[in-house]
C-alpha cells in the first residue's frame, strides 16, 4: 500500500468509528479489521480494491459493535421495569428518541448546508436516502458514471475536511 492509501485507510477508519462509545477509537477498528483479514475470518474477494474491502470490514465491525450495545441496553432494561427509566421496548421507538431526532436533524441540516451549492451531490444524497443504488441514482437524475464518482469524491473530501475542522478546538 502506498502512503496515500494508508492515509485514505486512516480516514475511512475515522469515518466509520465516529461516535463509537466506550473509548473505541478508529485505531481499534482498523486493527480489528486487519486482524480479521489476517486470521482468515474475512476473505478478500478477487477484484475488490483493498481499500473498499477494508472499509467494508470496518463498517461491519462498527455495525456489530452498535448492535451489541443496543442489545446490552435492552437486556439491562428488560431486567427492570422498562417504564421506570423511560426506555422503550420497541426498537422503532428507540429511533424516535427526541435527543436522537435532534442530533439527526442537526446533522442533516449541516450536510445540506455544506453541499447547498452542489446539485449533483444533493441528488446523490437524496438517492442514497431513498435506498437507491449508484446505478439507479445515475439513471434517475441523468448523472454519468464519471460525474457520480467525481461528486462522491467531492462529498468524501468535504466531509473529511469538515470533520477535521469540527473536531479541532
Amino acid at each position: 500500500m502506498s502512503a496515500t492509501d494508508l492515509v485514505r485507510l486512516k480516514s475511512l477508519a475515522q469515518l466509520w468509528s465516529r461516535g463509537l462509545p466506550a473509548g473505541i477509537g478508529w485505531t481499534d477498528v482498523l486493527h480489528e479489521a486487519i486482524l480479521r483479514v489476517l486470521d482468515g475470518s474475512r476473505v478478500w474477494p478477487l477484484g475488490v480494491p483493498i481499500l473498499a474491502f477494508l472499509s467494508g470490514v470496518m463498517r461491519s465491525i462498527c455495525d456489530d459493535y452498535w448492535r451489541r450495545v443496543r442489545s446490552e441496553q435492552r437486556l439491562l432494561v428488560s431486567r427492570d421495569d422498562p417504564g421506570q427509566y423511560g426506555v422503550p421496548n420497541d426498537p422503532v421507538d428507540e429511533l424516535a428518541d427526541p435527543e436522537r431526532v435532534a442530533v439527526a436533524v442537526a446533522g442533516l441540516a449541516e450536510v445540506f448546508r455544506l453541499f447547498a451549492g452542489d446539485p449533483a451531490v444533493l441528488q446523490i444524497i437524496d438517492g442514497l436516502a431513498n435506498g437507491l443504488t449508484a446505478r439507479d441514482i445515475c439513471r434517475a437524475y441523468g448523472i454519468s458514471d464519471v460525474d457520480y464518482d467525481t461528486a462522491r469524491r467531492r462529498m468524501r473530501r468535504a466531509l473529511l475536511r469538515h470533520q477535521r475542522n469540527w473536531s479541532t478546538p
